[in-house]
């Protein structure tokens, strides 16, 4: 006889958390800006299809500014038609009512609004480096890397160092004109934290895993590092 404490634990341990942007503003461009919706839509897809649960946080929680809604993406269209999806993206957690222990795996999607609130926040750092050292999969996929460059492991090093790492490339920022406007380059701050960086040419789908980090290039990545997830939480 299978008792609800069981079948809440399997549950739980059906459950990836997606961490989106808080920010709307494009530096001091006047543009808007947020998390970049293909780079949920796809990885959830993936996952949901295979039977995972996704909730969402944001640094300020409640219901995050998104762009990117292209054309004949029917992926985005599936997204924003599921009620029960769009409740949950509407009002995201935030960090402090999150339980890392409820997540076998944690995705920071992109988005340029992540380069302003993602790398600087501790309690998300906090969140990730829990559900790693549970044996946990860490995930991010273009900007989403923003996330990972302050996350610290309880021996003191960087998350990232001495791992192969793939994110949005230098040669991409400088490409859509925005180097200049992001507070620091995406490329060089992992390098700076010791990531063993890798990259495709621009635009080309490129996903790198190293001991459960799994990171992606650009849009062009985002459904590839979904399954790329996939395949490392089917190892658990």
């Amino acid at each position: 006889m299978i008792n609800a404490q069981t079948i809440k634990s399997n549950r739980m341990s059906k459950k990836v958390l997606f961490v989106v942007t808080s920010h709307g503003e494009l530096g001091n461009t006047g543009e808007s800006t947020g998390y970049y919706l293909g780079e949920v839509t796809h990885p959830w897809a993936v996952l949901v299809d295979a039977g995972y649960e996704i909730d969402f946080v944001s640094p300020k929680g409640g219901n995050p500014p998104y762009y990117g809604n292209t054309p004949d993406d029917k992926v985005n269209e599936r997204f924003l038609a599921d009620e029960y999806y769009q409740n949950k993206i509407q009002n995201t957690m935030t960090p402090s009512e999150v339980n890392p222990d409820e997540y076998v795996g944690i995705l920071y999607a992109g988005g340029h609004g992540t380069m302003w609130d993602f790398a600087d926040n501790e309690e998300l750092a906090v969140i990730a480096q829990k559900i790693y050292e549970k044996n946990g999969i860490v995930s991010a996929v273009c900007h989403g890397p923003a996330g990972l460059v302050n996350i610290k492991l309880s021996n003191g090093k960087y998350l990232v160092d001495g791992k192969k790492i793939n994110a949005f490339t230098n040669e991409e920022e400088a490409a859509v004109k925005l180097d200049e406007v992001v507070p620091f380059r995406l490329e060089s701050k992992l390098i700076e934290r010791g990531a063993k960086f890798e990259k495709s040419g621009l635009w080309q789908t490129h996903v790198t895993v190293d001991e459960r980090v799994v990171t992606g290039q650009n849009p062009q990545s985002a459904h590839a590092v979904g399954e790329a997830v996939l395949e490392e939480l089917k190892k658990l």
